[in-house]
């Protein structure tokens, strides 16, 4: 005579949480493809910062008559002064966001781990 498994409590799935395994009518579940949202979001603002980057390097440049009263050795030296500053606070602003993108998805890995099941 074959035995039959104890039928689970109504409204309980005896599988914990986030394991794959046979369900009630035997048949096993297809694993959920994971998607890598935040990994092409954080490849993209890398991207636009350097772009930005390339682009604040690129834009240093001008004609002697930009700079008013300077001699043309000051006026290039404020230029590229300016170039220096200005990519360096956008580099400045990279490292920011990657520290604050960095502790999001920390943030949301551990929020996502699996919990063991409390015992009652």
């Amino acid at each position: 005579m074959p035995t039959t498994p104890p039928s689970p409590q109504p409204g309980r799935d005896p599988r914990p949480e986030g394991r794959q395994g046979p369900d009630a009518e035997g048949f096993r579940e297809k694993p959920r493809k994971r998607r890598r949202v935040f990994l092409w979001v954080f490849l993209a603002i890398q991207l636009l910062f350097l772009v930005w980057v390339i682009t604040g390097a690129a834009s240093a440049g001008g004609t002697p008559e930009d700079c008013g009263s300077l001699d043309t050795t000051t006026c290039n030296e404020a230029e590229n002064f300016g170039t220096a500053l200005g990519v360096g606070l956008i580099i400045a602003l990279w490292a920011a966001a990657d520290v604050i993108l960095g502790i999001t998805y920390a943030v949301y890995r551990l929020s996502r781990r699996n919990r063991r099941p409390t015992r009652v």
